[in-house]
């Protein structure tokens, strides 16, 4: 596998929303550590008390077809996956590079945790930016009522009187 450091940007775009965690599918943290996928999962296989359900869970078939979009996946007659491919979470990725105990392994777990409290900051600051636009919606559109009623006023001063309003000046000669 190849020494070179993968771009952050390459690492966000590997990394998937599955049960509302943001995680990393075992294929791409093999290539991101520079090991294969199977001596990836043979280690967190050896050392499975080490990865609860929420460092590391197995995808369902359902899962799997739905991101069949993102990767391609073929029969196992054919040489394509014949396991279930597992989503390692933030944890799950740093207890994975202790479990492989590689520089490269150390080096890239750093890498990615950057990674995902970048991704952590940028969904906090959007929140936040939602949050200042409701409170913008709301003081605008009391402001929109109070402008509407100004205009209804302003709109009544300008109309001409009606009938019931009207009164002839001047002096009035009655029948006597």
């Amino acid at each position: 596998m190849s020494d070179e450091i993968v771009p952050l940007d390459q690492i966000q775009a590997r990394i998937v929303i599955l049960r509302g965690r943001r995680v990393l599918l075992d294929r791409d943290l093999a290539i991101f550590y520079g090991v294969s996928t199977k001596a990836l999962n043979q280690a967190v296989k050896r050392n499975a008390d080490r990865f609860p359900a929420d460092f590391r869970f197995s995808l369902t078939q359902e899962e799997v077809a739905n991101l069949k979009s993102q990767f391609v996946t073929s029969s196992g007659d054919h040489g394509g996956i014949r396991k279930l491919p597992s989503a390692f979470t933030e944890h799950g990725i740093l207890m994975a590079a202790t479990v492989l105990n590689s520089p490269r392994a150390v080096q890239m777990s750093i890498i990615i945790v950057r990674v995902f409290a970048a991704l952590r900051q940028t969904a906090m600051a959007q929140k936040e930016l939602a949050k200042k636009l409701a409170e913008l919606d709301a003081r605008v559109g009391a402001h929109d009522k109070q402008i509407a009623e100004i205009v209804r006023a302003i709109r009544q001063l300008l109309a001409p009187p009606g009938p019931e309003h009207e009164r002839k000046i001047g002096f009035h000669q009655g029948n006597r």
